[in-house]
């Protein structure tokens, strides 16, 4: 029985099912706020990027960031919404320190978006995840309760973030498990970066999730009372808080209790949920249209426009991946995580073809019948996966600013490949290439490979002379000898002995000394 049909049959002894709907928060990509002109730079100085607008001073008056639409049509799109020709903005009205207005500028019943979906993959099966609205809103700003280690007896406001653009992707109650949950994030997240429409680097608040979970008897259709979860600052938090929260409102409603309509915060060390308020209504808010907005008007032509745009999407470039390289899932799966290392990728694999002259048109089977084209798309794959991006994190240089190009790391390859370089030493190279141009590395004359057998030869009698024991061994039927032998050559010879020569050679001689034995 397989880890899956464990878990559907544990799923299905449960008196309770899961429900889920998660609202995800996601600062857009611009360089300056929704309705005034400061910065959304991310920095740690506080209310340095700050005016009378997003500080809240009576008497002034927003203007929109015309780009702030652009990327949410992007997004709706990419999640397949259907879009509001006409939307609007509302004031949705709460006190607290970090909303210098009193009100939070956000669209209520008339939002950008609705009606879309996202297809996640979840215990090998594919899900239709639906996405309820897609709306604009105006982000807070920030409480410090702490400087560092040392908590304070009052509160700083700082208000870098408010007035910085979000969009809030939520979706319907689609959601069955903590598990399910995790993987729409992984699917979302990126999407939104493939897209460009926001960076989504939690760490600095660019995504953030709210999760509300409930439990129902299985077969009950009514929802059942929920909570909403908040201050998970990671995909790994929002899954143990799910996990924690699902267990205690089953073991609360086991007990004949009744479960409180409330938000509770996830407390990351102890690893459980607290409660925070009793979890307020629509009507609570007092919505109503924003009077110092005009509405955001749409039309056929600027959404079909926004649509030729749009990249290929993650689920796509999988897709695509596996028919077009043959690669592994899991291959596939860290190749197209980022866009930039799928592109990077690709890149290498198109100059690698040009470089060893191969036809475009070749067939996915095989080139030549001894050389089939499946295992250049894999040896390309572990370079970019393993030694490439290990480079790249030795100097913290992203993928568009590393000195090493597509071109550069194709004719690393071939040169492996052609026995020109041990692949020991071009590991090391492209390590060193990481800090300056790749050009302009001169390899030593001790970095080539030895493919002159008597050379071999002369090193292979070395080590049998200097491990009669093992050799030994090795006529006694212990194959594991030769393993330590062949390690002695390379060892003698830098890793730079050609190692089907050493194989041969090595077995043969020691084929000689076990006659003249």
């Amino acid at each position: 029985m397989t880890i899956h049909e464990i878990r559907d049959k544990m799923i299905a002894a449960s008196v309770y099912q899961v429900i889920i709907g998660l609202e995800v928060h996601v600062q857009l990509k611009t360089e300056s706020k929704i309705f005034c002109g400061c910065s959304t730079e991310y920095t740690l100085e506080p209310n340095i990027q700050v005016c009378p607008v997003c500080a809240g001073f009576p008497g002034v008056l927003p203007g929109f960031n015309e780009k702030v639409k652009r990327l949410a049509l992007r997004t709706a799109l990419a999640l397949s919404c259907e879009i509001a020709f006409f939307s609007q903005f509302s004031r949705k009205q709460y006190f607290y320190p970090d909303i210098p207005k009193n009100y939070q500028i956000s669209q209520y019943d008339l939002p950008l978006a609705k009606n879309g979906f996202l297809k996640i993959k979840a215990e090998g099966k594919i899900k239709k995840i639906g996405i309820t609205r897609v709306h604009l809103e105006e982000d807070a700003g920030k409480l410090l309760h702490a400087i560092g280690s040392e908590a304070l007896e009052y509160s700083l406001v700082d208000l870098n973030r408010s007035g910085v653009p979000l969009l809030e992707i939520v979706s319907e109650p689609d959601l069955n498990s903590p598990e399910e949950a995790f993987f729409y994030l992984q699917e979302l997240k990126p999407l939104l970066r493939y897209i460009e429409v926001s960076d989504c680097n939690m760490e600095e608040g660019s995504l953030r999730c709210d999760a509300n979970i409930s439990l129902r008897k299985r077969g009950a259709k009514k929802l059942g009372v929920k909570a909403e979860l908040k201050n998970m600052n990671s995909f790994r938090a929002v899954k143990k808080a799910l996990d924690y929260e699902a267990k205690r409102q089953e073991e609360i409603l086991s007990q004949g209790g009744e479960i409180i309509q409330e938000t509770r915060l996830w407390d990351e060390k102890e690893e459980l949920t607290r409660p925070m308020r009793r979890k307020e209504e629509a009507h609570d808010y007092r919505y109503f249209p924003e009077p110092d907005l005009l509405p955001l008007l749409i039309d056929e032509e600027e959404i079909e426009e926004v649509k030729r745009s749009l990249p290929e999407s993650p689920a796509q470039r999988r897709e695509r991946f596996q028919i077009q390289y043959s690669l592994s899932d899991y291959d596939i799966s860290v190749l197209t995580a980022e866009k930039d290392l799928a592109d990077f990728y690709e890149a290498v694999v198109k100059e690698y073809v040009k470089e060893k002259k191969l036809s475009p048109q070749i067939s996915l089977k095989s080139q030549r019948r001894d050389r089939p084209v499946e295992q250049y798309y894999k040896k390309i794959a572990n370079w970019v996966m393993g030694e490439f991006k290990a480079a790249l994190k030795t100097v913290k240089n992203s993928i568009q600013e590393a000195p090493v190009t597509p071109v550069d790391l194709a004719r690393l390859i071939i040169k492996v490949e052609d026995n020109k370089i041990p692949v020991g030493t071009a590991k090391k190279e492209l390590k060193k290439a990481m800090g300056i141009k790749f050009g302009e590395i001169s390899l030593p004359a001790s970095a080539t490979v030895i493919s002159e057998e008597n050379a071999i030869k002369k090193v292979i009698q070395e080590v049998i002379q200097e491990n009669k024991e093992v050799v030994e061994k090795f006529h006694q039927g212990k194959e594991k000898a030769l393993g330590f032998l062949i390690g002695q050559v390379m060892k003698k010879t830098q890793g730079r002995a050609e190692p089907k020569l050493v194989n041969k050679i090595l077995r043969e001689e020691l084929l000689d000394t076990g006659r003249q034995g």
